[in-house]
């Protein structure tokens, strides 16, 4: 299993109505059947201290494995990521990590 992180920066608008109702089903639609195990939604908070968030959202993807990944990216990752602009112009950041423990 592997976990793909998609972050976006904090700073810009975020529609999470959108993301939610829109987007995360999109993602699930076109996923869910090549690999796909699980989303998990986040949304950032202050810290302790009062410091905002690196990142306002992150969505967490469970694939089955790194080519279940690149398959599904490579017959959808283009529709997935031309809705970005539907909910925000931050450009997010990826990161792929696999459990350790």
């Amino acid at each position: 299993m592997i976990t793909v992180a998609v972050m976006y920066p904090a700073g810009d608008a975020f529609d999470l109505s959108y993301y939610m109702q829109t987007h995360i089903p999109l993602v699930k639609r076109l996923w869910e059947g090549m690999g796909l195990q699980n989303i998990q939604v986040l949304r950032g908070m202050p810290g302790p201290d009062g410091t905002g968030p690196v990142y306002s959202h992150l969505a967490l993807l469970t694939f089955q494995s790194m080519d279940s990944f690149k398959a599904a990216a490579g017959q959808h990752g283009g529709e997935i990521f031309a809705d970005i602009p539907n909910f925000t112009q931050a450009k997010p950041n990826i990161q792929f990590s696999e459990t350790v423990a």
